[in-house]
């Protein structure tokens, strides 16, 4: 029965996240709000947006999802009827008042004067227009507050020569000293008519700069990293070195490193895992038909000692390749940008 449920729900097409938001309709108020409060803003917001999408779906439709993700639930819902003010409730509840009407605010039409720290439940072609006469530098204080993947879509919107130095900017960032925070209240107080509060902070850096980074399209990335190696050749290197890395692979999902490592190169692959930890080569491995694994580990075996450049290499041409599929949205890369929850 739960098989014929799968298959049900994947016949209407359902993404995982209309999924969880079905079930998050079930839950009930108090439990759905506290699943809320362990969410980024950039979840809730997909998250909340997918309730609303759900709310008319018919009770077969709710059983497939319920047979799928908690078998022993198979009871009746009223979602659909009065979703607005469950929704709402739910909202509140996890997010207080004021964060909560800010999502709401994007989901349904309203409108609210929010602090700064309401930034990050912004959308972020609000931010843009709010930032885009700015001086380069408030804009880049501004991005630092951010969840990195909001700050990635930011910076899309932003005039293209704009974007590398607003990078460059991030990446130097670190204390920001109490007078530079009183420009930032500044602009807020402009735009919002808001007070916040003032401390020296520790914002943006190099780190920061390429985690925006990794939630670029490879487009935008190269052409923002060639522009930054022109004023600084060392700080580009810097936020290139700490950008998505090969490590950083064994925290994708299974599904999405099978269909990365069928679009790899062999030669690649066994040099790159050559280089690569314990816990990731078991990952891979565990990606692999056991055939394909034990032949990859006779090449590894074979090889020899090999140059740390040649993995190196190697390893970026995987990246570069997972970073394509992830643009296309063909894989979902853990740490880079995407809009689906599981």
């Amino acid at each position: 029965m739960a098989e014929a449920a799968i298959d049900n729900a994947e016949q209407i097409e359902l993404t995982g996240t209309q999924k969880s938001a079905i079930l998050m309709m079930l839950l009930g108020e108090d439990e759905a709000a506290e699943v809320l409060k362990n969410l980024s803003p950039r979840e809730v917001q997909h998250l909340g947006t997918a309730m609303y999408s759900v709310q008319t779906v018919d009770q077969e439709t709710v059983n497939s999802v319920l047979d799928e993700f908690l078998e022993i639930i198979k009871k009746q819902t009223s979602i659909g009827m009065g979703a607005g003010n469950y929704i709402r409730n739910v909202l509140n509840k996890a997010l207080g008042d004021d964060k909560a009407q800010s999502v709401l605010s994007r989901i349904t039409p309203a409108s609210s004067e929010r602090p700064i720290e309401i930034l990050d439940w912004m959308d972020a072609r609000s931010i843009a227009e709010l930032v885009q006469d700015e001086h380069p530098q408030i804009v880049a204080l501004i991005i630092s507050y951010l969840d990195y993947g909001l700050a990635s879509d930011v910076l899309g919107l932003l005039d293209i020569n704009l974007q590398s130095e607003v990078i460059t900017r991030i990446a130097t960032l670190e204390m920001v000293d109490p007078e530079a925070l009183k420009e930032l209240e500044k602009v807020m107080q402009r735009k919002f008519k808001a007070n916040t509060s003032l401390r020296s902070s520790q914002v943006g850096g190099v780190k920061a700069a390429a985690k925006i980074m990794n939630f670029t399209k490879e487009a935008m990335e190269k052409r923002i990293l060639t522009d930054v190696k022109k004023v600084d050749k060392d700080l580009m290197q810097a936020i290139q070195d700490n950008m998505f890395t090969f490590e950083n692979l064994g925290m994708s999902d299974d599904r999405s490193l099978q269909t990365l490592l069928r679009s790899t190169e062999a030669e690649d692959l066994i040099l790159s895992l050559k280089g690569a930890d314990e816990v990731l080569r078991e990952k891979l491995f565990g990606c692999m038909s056991t055939r394909a694994a034990a032949n990859i580990q006779d090449e590894m075996e074979a090889l020899g000692p090999i140059r740390l450049t040649e993995v190196q290499n190697a390893q970026k041409r995987i990246i570069a390749v997972a970073r394509k599929m992830s643009d296309e949205g063909t894989i979902v890369l853990a740490g880079r940008g995407g809009d689906e929850m599981v």
